[in-house]
């Protein structure tokens, strides 16, 4: 059931940069590689939501009802420009060290999560992406759904850890220069809000 094509193409989905990709690096870089790993699980996470959705049949909605998907994209807009907004004025607003508490890396976490479930065109990716590699012999096309979306999901992750774990690598030598640092982390700042204008002006695929 799982083909090679599906495997080739999404991968390929996966390495593209996105606000995933990006939220994960920027972590990597001011907080290092374990913060990374929970960067990586949070927009994970935030997959299940729009895998269920298109599962379910429930991103036609998005896909239809305009409103629907009006508000969700803008909302989702707003948090990316939130991050932004707070990784713009603040000399270190990912940064935290390897001591801190639980509670800084499940914020982490969350602020993966909620990226990916902020952001409908997500939900229906997976409803147009999907049942292209789902035979049409199968007995239940919601399980092949739901099997294609974990074995996507589990790329996701395993992709995502290695670019937190590469871009760990560089931070302590971006920290020590807190010159190189603020200048890095205006441009994840820049790059998060062209991608917060970039979804509010997107049309539904």
């Amino acid at each position: 059931m799982i083909s090679f094509e599906f495997l080739l193409t999404s991968l390929v989905v996966v390495l593209i940069p996105g606000t995933g990709v990006l939220y994960t690096i920027a972590t990597g870089l001011f907080a290092g590689k374990r913060a990374s790993f929970f960067a990586a699980l949070g927009c994970t996470l935030g997959i299940i939501p729009a895998l269920l959705a298109s599962s379910l049949g429930l991103a036609a909605i998005f896909h239809t009802s305009a409103v629907a998907f009006q508000v969700i994209k803008y909302i989702g807009a707003a948090y990316l420009l939130y991050l932004a907004w707070q990784m713009w004025h603040s000399s270190s607003a990912l940064s935290i060290s390897e001591k801190d508490s639980k509670s800084n890396y499940i914020n982490i976490v969350i602020k993966g999560f909620m990226l990916n479930i902020l952001n409908p065109k997500l939900s229906i990716f997976f409803l147009a992406f999907l049942p292209q590699f789902i035979p049409s012999s199968t007995e239940s096309a919601l399980n092949s759904m739901l099997l294609l979306g974990i074995v996507f999901m589990f790329m996701t992750f395993v992709v995502f850890i290695v670019y937190g774990f590469l871009s760990g690598l560089f931070s302590a030598y971006i920290l020590k220069s807190e010159k190189v640092s603020v200048y890095i982390q205006k441009f994840f700042a820049t790059s998060f809000t062209a991608l917060g204008f970039k979804l509010a002006f997107s049309e539904k695929i």
